[in-house]
């Protein structure tokens, strides 16, 4: 697994916060600084940095199918994990916590991970991060009150990736020029029950070069999957 950026800071503060989020089977993989933050009018006030969390791969999936959430057979069990823990985080930090579920309106969280310099639009236009590949989810944020120094953004992944092979993974070629194609998507996963898909993930995602190597759990990708049907 290619190190993280954002833990590549030396001592507290940003370590410390790694650290403990790691510790709930999380990883910060994008964020903004002081000047992002002070740029934008979709923070809460008195933001001075904003932290961006993604499931910590490939720990995250055990814990999380064992957790009450997905155990007590009601709804949105990942949605509802993630309120608990990063609700409970963010009390403990006196930050705020913000989601990219619970809308309508919803959080730009999009915007926000490609305006840190973090993560990137991909030629298939899913954003890609340097860690994650295509499987950059964000699954919560803390808006901190206080400023943390971050370390400079690697640069664009898919730049030193010259055959590009998210282009043409789809069997469906749901991914082109005028973005994606939902409908060929639904309608090709309906149609084949079993398909690598279904069972692994999105082709595509898979595809990409960084994502073999980011510990995403086939069971994982096909939760998500089966979500999305």
């Amino acid at each position: 697994m290619a190190p993280d950026p954002l833990s590549a800071a030396k001592g507290a503060p940003l370590a410390v916060l790694e650290h403990q989020a790691r510790r709930r089977h999380l990883s910060i993989t994008a964020a903004l600084d002081a000047d992002q933050c002070a740029a934008r009018d979709d923070l809460p006030p008195g933001t001075q940095t904003l932290l961006m969390l993604s499931p910590d791969e490939p720990a995250f999936w055990p814990m999380f199918t064992a957790s009450p959430e997905f155990l007590d057979g009601q709804s949105d069990p990942m949605d509802r994990w993630s309120t608990r823990v990063i609700g409970e985080w963010a009390e403990e930090l006196g930050a705020t916590p913000l989601f990219p579920f619970g809308g309508p309106p919803y959080q730009p969280f999009i915007g926000w991970a490609l305006a840190s310099g973090y993560a990137h639009s991909s030629p298939v236009g899913m954003l890609v991060h340097a860690q994650a590949g295509l499987f950059l989810s964000f699954r919560g944020a803390l808006a901190l009150t206080e400023a943390i120094t971050l370390p400079d953004p690697p640069a664009h992944p898919c730049d030193a990736c010259p055959d590009r092979p998210c282009l043409t993974a789809c069997p469906v070629n749901a991914f082109g020029p005028e973005g994606y194609d939902t409908t060929s998507c639904r309608t090709y996963l309906e149609a084949l029950p079993g398909n690598d898909c279904m069972t692994q993930g999105c082709r595509a995602r898979r595809a990409c070069p960084i994502g073999k190597t980011y510990g995403r759990l086939n069971s994982h990708s096909s939760y998500h999957m089966s979500q999305f049907l």
